[in-house]
């Protein structure tokens, strides 16, 4: 099974849109809840260079740190989706 964690701000949209996903696949994941203010997110940063959410971390896959819902939408359809090899 997928190691994967998430780094989420309760209320985020974009967030919202990535656990849907996540959750449409069957996909079980370590959620991190992150501070509301970008200056106390320091373990988002560490991870993923940046301060916004959502952040997946793939350790099986080599991701250390994708940002963009978008992206980590496509990412995991492509993975773990229909999309998958």
């Amino acid at each position: 099974m997928a190691n994967l964690e998430l780094y989420e701000l309760e209320g985020c949209p974009y967030c919202a849109k990535v656990t849907t996903k996540l959750d449409e696949l069957g996909l079980d994941y370590e959620s991190h809840m992150v501070a509301r203010s970008h200056d106390e997110r320091t373990e988002v940063e560490e991870v993923s260079g940046q301060t916004g959410v959502p952040v997946l971390v793939d350790e099986e896959h080599g991701v250390e740190g994708m940002a963009e819902s978008d992206d980590i939408v496509e990412y995991l359809e492509e993975t773990y989706g229909n999309g998958a090899a």
